[in-house]
């Protein structure tokens, strides 16, 4: 008996040793897809997922004031390359986990038509985009509308967001009648989970392409390491395809 109860008393102590967690930091346009693959992910391997969720620009600014993650999912690919370059995140270990669509979407049914033209027709009070300085799919939406020849005529109407969740927030509430955000938070399954969109083409603005990168306080902990690799498996991206990124 004493036996049996030293071994399980060993499983006990070497079970827990065997999981480790990792911190990430996620683009807020991928909370809804991570918060998925996150869980699959300890549930498969055992490792815990600590995630924080929020602007690129203003995750650049923690790492390099030595927040403690050790996995960085950015919203685009020059931000990775730069921590890479400066020393914060590991060589060799950057890759593109998603390519972002940019939608201009209301809550409003029948509001946004598959054009876009509503922007042209100008009725409305209160156009949501994220902070064009720290969130990629911000600057995107201010692209299209110089392209569309608009910025200027629609700048008093624009309401910034801290973020992209903030956009949206901004226009699932009704402060604002539309607003531009990521495909990734108003698709699931191939669909559109609510209101009206207008799915902007990638040819009017620079591809958002999403870097992730291990940092380096990531640097040879298993945890980080198996989650940039379960990142890349196939049942991570058939959650982010999911939700209408490429890859």
């Amino acid at each position: 008996m004493k036996i049996l109860l030293s071994l399980l008393a060993a499983i006990g102590l070497v079970a827990p040793a065997l999981a480790d967690e990792v911190k990430v930091a996620v683009a807020a346009n991928f909370a809804a897809p991570v918060k998925k693959i996150a869980a699959d992910f300890e549930a498969d391997t055992g490792h815990k997922v600590v995630i924080s969720t929020g602007s690129t620009g203003a995750f650049y600014a923690q790492i390099r004031n030595g927040a403690p993650f050790e996995v960085f999912l950015a919203a685009d690919d020059e931000t990775p390359a730069k921590i890479e370059a400066e020393g914060a995140g590991v060589k060799g270990s950057r890759f593109t986990y998603a390519i972002g669509k940019l939608v201009l979407w209301s809550a409003k049914p029948g509001y946004v038509d598959d054009k876009g033209e509503v922007l042209k027709k100008g009725d409305f009070a209160r156009l949501a985009l994220a902070n064009p300085k720290t969130a990629p799919y911000g600057a995107a939406g201010v692209e299209v509308l110089k392209k569309l020849g608009l910025a200027e005529s629609l700048q008093a109407k624009i309401v910034q967001g801290e973020n992209i969740t903030q956009a949206w927030q901004f226009v699932s509430s009704g402060n604002a009648e539309l607003g531009f955000v990521a495909l990734s938070q108003v698709w699931e399954n191939g669909k559109l989970t609510g209101g009206s969109a207008w799915i902007v083409p990638a040819a009017d603005y620079a591809s958002i392409r999403q870097d992730a990168i291990l940092l380096a306080r990531g640097e040879g902990k298993p945890a980080a390491d198996a989650f940039l690799k379960y990142l890349r498996a196939d049942k991570a991206r058939a959650v982010i395809k999911s939700y209408g990124y490429e890859y």
